[in-house]
């Protein structure tokens, strides 16, 4: 073994203890639990909040569209200000920030301030999802982070789990829907006081500091004109899929990504430096991120409405049938985590989260009005493996290839894609099942002699309408829900075959990459040798 080789697999001797590395990680998890938590509490309320604000199916997406947007816009800028600035003074503010949005949402009296306050709540996301990763890049190594990841994902797990049941009980009880905002606040001030205390991390400090603004703005923009056409679209109460403002929509998305693309190659400080992700592992990361953010937040939405509106449960009880999800995205997130920090192989792992996740979704395409709870179960519990497989895995395998310098931009670049893959995800779906939905329900209710559009946007709340019709409308919600979950199948193949040809690289045990031990300059080094 050479000297250089022999040098990789030494434990870096900076490195935190694991006793350090808890504390840290005590304030950090707080913190993206509380984040997560206020996604998926949501979930179930949804169809409360949107019946009760006197809203639509459209509304329905964008509520959950409006945070995730923001969140994906935000994440690579609060990557890049990670390899900048405080990273703790960032997570602090982000958290500041998600607390007024919360504020915001819970005092909401129209959906117009209900998604303004979740684009602020999103903002927020952004920096808690990039922070938390880039911090933990930062102090622990790739070979001991699938531990620390592991964790990460349980945490994730149960505030996915909890969030559900939470939201449900909140909704059925006195509190009502708003609660849903307010029980976030209090846990979000117990995650800045942790952190305040146990969190002590050391910042390079930059003469100088260069943020490229107007990639931002321009990929923000480029994102959101997309998700517009495609919330719209195939609606008979705006435009068809081909129509003139799909055209214009489209092709202004298309150029305004097309000048952020050029405005990042010829930026001093791009807010996603296109060497990183156009590095191999990396984009391709990238690609199968974009699926599993579908299936995460996809899954997570579609199905709480799907026990709700279409087999006529109460909120709570929705929440708990989507637990076999959570469970596999437990199981899924510790058990590799903890396997790939004792043997140091993760791409077995990441091809396994694809296969289950193709699965998965293929068999909740099956599923109507009518499907049995525990198929559902065990159709869920593959999605939530696959997806806690892939997550935080994919994440590792991009900051192995990348200095610690660019973790927080190369570790958000992965957020960014995953976070924008739900958005997309829950827009399209959504846009598909409420086309889908009024196709069925105006068949059905022809049948009883009511003409006229069946509802796909329209109200979502079932008590206000007669039994029969009712009837109608539950059906065609149950039946519609197996179309959307096949299109994320389609996805997920792409997220398969992506994670197929990632380069399988060993996890180094350093912090960050010495340029005389890096194993690919040692690989052309013994190369040249041997000649």
């Amino acid at each position: 073994m050479s000297i250089a080789t022999e040098s990789v697999t030494q434990r870096d001797p900076n490195a935190m203890t694991h006793r350090e590395i808890l504390e840290a990680l005590a304030g950090l998890l707080a913190a993206l639990f509380t984040a997560m938590l206020s996604s998926t509490i949501v979930a179930t309320a949804l169809p409360t909040i949107i019946a009760d604000l006197h809203s639509t199916q459209t509304a329905f997406a964008w509520v959950i569209t409006a945070a995730l947007l923001a969140t994906a816009a935000s994440t690579p800028i609060w990557g890049k200000l990670a390899d900048l600035f405080n990273k703790k003074v960032l997570v602090q503010t982000a958290i500041v920030i998600f607390v007024i949005g919360s504020v915001i949402a819970g005092f909401a009296h129209n959906v117009p301030v209900l998604l303004a306050a979740r684009v602020v709540q999103g903002i927020g996301m952004g920096g808690l999802t990039a922070l938390v990763v880039a911090i933990i890049g930062s102090i622990v190594s790739p070979r001991d982070r699938g531990r620390y990841s592991g964790y990460m994902g349980a945490v994730m797990a149960v505030s996915m789990s909890g969030g559900p049941i939470l939201g449900g009980v909140i909704v059925d009880s006195p509190l009502g829907w708003r609660w849903c905002f307010f029980v976030c606040i209090p846990l979000a001030v117990i995650a800045l006081f942790l952190l305040q205390r146990t969190l002590h991390i050391k910042t390079e400090r930059k003469e100088e500091v260069s943020i490229d603004w107007l990639g931002a703005l321009l990929m923000t923009a480029g994102v959101s004109v997309l998700l517009i056409w495609v919330s719209f679209a195939g609606k008979a109460d705006y435009y068809a899929w081909m129509s003139k403002q799909t055209v214009l929509l489209v092709g202004l998305g298309v150029v305004l990504l097309a000048a952020t693309v050029w405005v990042e190659a010829k930026a001093k400080s791009p807010i996603i430096p296109l060497k990183i992700v156009t590095e191999r592992t990396t984009g391709l990361a990238i690609i199968a991120s974009i699926a599993v953010g579908l299936g995460m937040f996809g899954a997570t939405t579609f199905l709480g409405q799907y026990f709700q509106i279409a087999r006529g449960f109460s909120p709570t009880e929705a929440g708990m049938l989507t637990i076999p999800l959570v469970i596999g995205m437990l199981a899924g997130s510790v058990v590799s985590g903890q396997i790939i920090t004792r043997y140091g192989k993760w791409k077995p792992f990441v091809i396994l989260g694809a296969v289950l996740l193709v699965i998965g979704f293929a068999l909740l395409a099956t599923i109507d009005h009518e499907t049995n709870l525990w198929l559902m179960g065990v159709f869920m519990f593959a999605v939530g493996a696959g997806v806690g497989n892939l997550m935080q895995n994919l994440v590792l395998a991009v900051q192995n290839t990348v200095s610690v310098h660019d973790i927080g931009a190369a570790s958000s670049s992965v957020a960014f894609f995953r976070t924008f893959g739900g958005a997309i995800g829950v827009s399209v779906l959504g846009s598909v099942l409420a086309s889908r939905v009024s196709e069925l329900s105006t068949t059905g209710l022809a049948k009883l002699g009511i003409t006229g559009n069946g509802g796909g946007g329209g109200s979502l709340d079932m008590n206000a309408m007669p039994g029969p019709v009712q009837e109608i409308v539950r059906a065609a919600y149950g039946d519609a829900t197996g179309r959307i979950f096949l299109i994320a199948a389609v996805a997920s193949v792409i997220t398969l075959i992506a994670v197929a040809f990632l380069p399988n690289r060993p996890l180094r045990q350093t912090i960050d990459i010495e340029p005389s031990i890096d194993p690919m300059d040692e690989l052309e080094e013994e190369t040249v040798a041997a000649r």
